[in-house]
């Protein structure tokens, strides 16, 4: 499956990209995290609870910064993780663009998110796995939003 979403953050670019390559901070921006720590070489290992329609799931895994090129502003994270309970399991690459917004002190972000689901998760099929993603990033992006705006 493949996420598309854009979002505009009231910072400037290297703000933005400081804060999304900082992952324990970032990740507090996620909707369900609980937890969040580093394993070395840009690998965290976390925990995130979400609902997809009526399974709750407990997903423990990892992320990796996999690339990363700031003179560009693009970055790729990928992640692994697993629900032992409801025998699930997603893997995605994340792929992020920061650039320099419309406005002084704005920047946009991409996210481009490739996505396979397994197990009891991917039961529910696409449309409703889409609703969620979409719901998610749009509080990460507001959340992203409070973290790090300049007044």
């Amino acid at each position: 499956m493949r996420f598309e979403h854009k979002s505009t953050v009231n910072a400037p670019r290297a703000v933005v990209w400081a804060f999304l390559l900082d992952v324990p901070r970032v990740a507090h921006c996620v909707p369900g995290v609980e937890t969040i720590e580093s394993i070395g070489d840009d690998r965290f290992r976390g925990v995130l609870k979400v609902a997809v329609g009526p399974v709750r799931l407990t997903l423990t895994g990892e992320v990796a910064i996999a690339s990363r090129d700031e003179a560009a502003g693009i970055a790729v994270l990928r992640a692994t993780a697993a629900d032992k309970g409801a025998g699930g399991a997603v893997s995605a690459e994340m792929r992020m663009v920061v650039t320099d917004g419309m406005a002084p002190d704005t920047s946009e972000l991409q996210i481009v998110t490739e996505a396979q689901v397994m197990g009891r998760i991917g039961e529910f099929g696409q449309p409703i796995i889409k609703r969620k993603a979409d719901q998610t990033m749009n509080e990460f992006a507001a959340n992203l939003g409070r973290a790090i705006s300049v007044p």
